[in-house]
């Protein structure tokens, strides 16, 4: 269902955030770590990193992944794309709610 879609979606999301994040905290660090830091099974956190990477959010390097600038500027910006998706909900409420 459509629905359950849109779930995945803002599940996933919310991972790569907390991934980004742990990266830009920790600084180099690797699968493992991240895994165990953020509590996230590998697979998924290889998952978020891989993405990260090619939004250029992330990009590796020997001792592990490394926040970019524009992933240090996407997590300063995030509670600005948060409302935003906030403000899409709401729309979407006001014709859920229309009859």
């Amino acid at each position: 269902m459509l629905n359950d879609r849109v779930k995945a979606e803002i599940e996933m999301f919310k991972r790569h955030i907390i991934v980004l994040r742990a990266v830009a905290e920790e600084g180099a660090i690797g699968i493992l770590k991240l895994s165990e830091v953020t509590a996230l099974p590998t697979h998924k956190v290889r998952y978020s990193l891989r993405i990260l990477e090619r939004e250029g959010l992330i990009k590796p390097s020997p001792q592990g992944a490394v926040a970019t600038r524009a992933g240090i500027d996407a997590l300063e910006g995030i509670k600005d794309e948060i409302r935003s998706i906030e403000d899409g909900i709401a729309e979407l409420k006001s014709y859920a709610d229309s009859d």
